[in-house]
């Protein structure tokens, strides 16, 4: 079984994540995509987000309908900040016939050299460049360019979970950037000040 691993903050999750995962289905022959809601995530130390379960429980309703696309809450049962390596060793141990890919944006791609313990990652999983054409790959150390598959033509979203956080503490509308089952828990939670 081939499963790609989508991890994040998906605070909100909106339909920029879920068209890269399709898309990653299709064009990288996966079985399913796992979405990993990230506990505490390292990169975004002190900033205010979702409490986790709100997170989660938005994951779960945007993905209701799809067979392929399953929760994983990994990252959410562990205590501190939630880097990628630890969470692909513990699924590597605990599934050791699964194939994992890392999912990663074109705006992620770029970062990668700079991820804690790359190398370890890359020794775990083949990592899925999803994302707009033209994203410079020449700085890429050659064990990033090895285990890298790019899909160049991507179908890319201007949505970004910023900005719909922004546009809710503004008073504007959300509806069609998030499925309506997240639109309408955001509403009824009063998230991000809605």
């Amino acid at each position: 079984m081939k499963v790609g691993i989508f991890g994040g903050t998906f605070d909100p999750i909106h339909y920029g994540h879920l068209l890269l995962a399709e898309q990653a289905l299709d064009t990288a022959s996966l079985n399913e995509i796992w979405f990993i809601p990230a506990g505490e995530p390292p990169h975004k130390p002190g900033k205010t987000i979702a409490l986790a379960e709100d997170r989660k429980r938005m994951v779960e309703l945007a993905i209701a309908e799809h067979p392929r696309f399953k929760l994983c809450q990994i990252e959410m049962k562990r205590s501190g900040p939630s880097y990628t390596v630890d969470t692909i060793e513990e699924l590597k141990n605990k599934y050791p016939n699964i194939e994992f890919s890392l999912l990663v944006g074109a705006d992620m791609v770029k970062d990668l050299p700079k991820w804690y313990k790359i190398k370890e990652i890359l020794q775990y999983v083949r990592v899925i460049g999803l994302g707009r054409p033209g994203i410079d790959q020449d700085h890429l150390p050659g064990c990033v360019k090895e285990r890298l598959m790019w899909i160049p033509d991507a179908i890319e979203t201007n949505v970004s979970s910023s900005e719909i956080r922004k546009r809710l503490l503004l008073g504007k509308t959300i509806r069609y950037l998030v499925p309506d089952a997240v639109y309408k828990y955001i509403k009824e939670q009063g998230l991000y000040g809605s």
